[in-house]
């Protein structure tokens, strides 16, 4: 059995004990959070919409950090005009427990 999660404005597909790295939440590591369940899959039977609505996904925190860093160049030719920046995403990492 599998489901469609979304955390952080994306969906994921996710099984019990699978672990993730979604946006940052603000909560300790070892705190449990919970996810909208988006759809279902169990073998050949789907469901979604209302036969899902109130289901929950229970996670785990596990850890926060840092992706790489990329790099944002912005130039403009023949101009001299140059502004490099880079960014590095915070995540946390979480690890499903339980689709109920």
């Amino acid at each position: 059995m599998y489901a469609v999660i979304e955390a952080g404005g994306k969906q994921f597909k996710v099984a019990e004990g699978d672990t993730l790295k979604v946006e940052k939440i603000n909560a300790e590591p070892g705190a449990s959070v919970e996810f909208a369940v988006l759809m279902t899959v169990d073998g050949e039977k789907i469901s979604a919409g209302k036969d899902v609505e109130g289901m929950k996904a229970a996670a785990k925190i596990v850890a926060h950090g840092k992706d790489k860093k990329i790099i944002v160049f912005k130039y403009k030719p023949k101009k001299n005009e140059r502004k490099k920046k880079g960014h590095r995403q915070q995540f946390t990492t979480v690890k499903i427990e339980k689709i109920a």
